[in-house]
């Protein structure tokens, strides 16, 4: 669990340096890098609590669009994390939705490559106490 949190992180800093509408705060580097841990545990709840709930509510245009709307579903998910962040003051921001898109995009990419390497212990057979 503390790998896909630290996978979220990363994929959300390489978001960050490739898109101008997606900002972090300025600061030293450790307090850059708690941010973005701090973002991808936001990121994580939001993910895990509120896009199944949107998932289902939308599930008609997700069917006739062939999946494409998880993307904007996604998008939303990631402006979401966002005013949350903005809440807890955490100086990490997405300006609009088509960053929030293309964020998306690029956080999904980066997660699947990450997570392709962490792999899941589930699978494995392992049992973590």
């Amino acid at each position: 669990m503390l790998l896909r949190l630290l996978a979220n992180a990363a994929a959300l800093g390489v978001a960050t340096l490739l898109l101008p509408g997606i900002t972090l705060g300025g600061g030293s580097p450790v307090r850059m890098v708690l941010v973005l841990l701090a973002v991808a545990l936001v990121f994580g709840i939001v993910n895990a609590v509120v896009k199944p709930i949107f998932t289902v509510v939308t599930l008609p245009v997700v069917l006739l669009s062939l999946g494409v709307f998880l993307l904007v579903i996604n998008a939303l998910m990631l402006w979401l994390t966002s005013a949350i962040g903005g809440w807890f003051g955490l100086g990490w921001h997405v300006d609009g939705f088509w960053n929030a898109l293309f964020g998306a995009l690029i956080i999904s990419v980066v997660s699947f490559v990450l997570n392709a390497f962490i792999g899941d212990d589930r699978r494995r057979g392992r049992r973590r106490a």
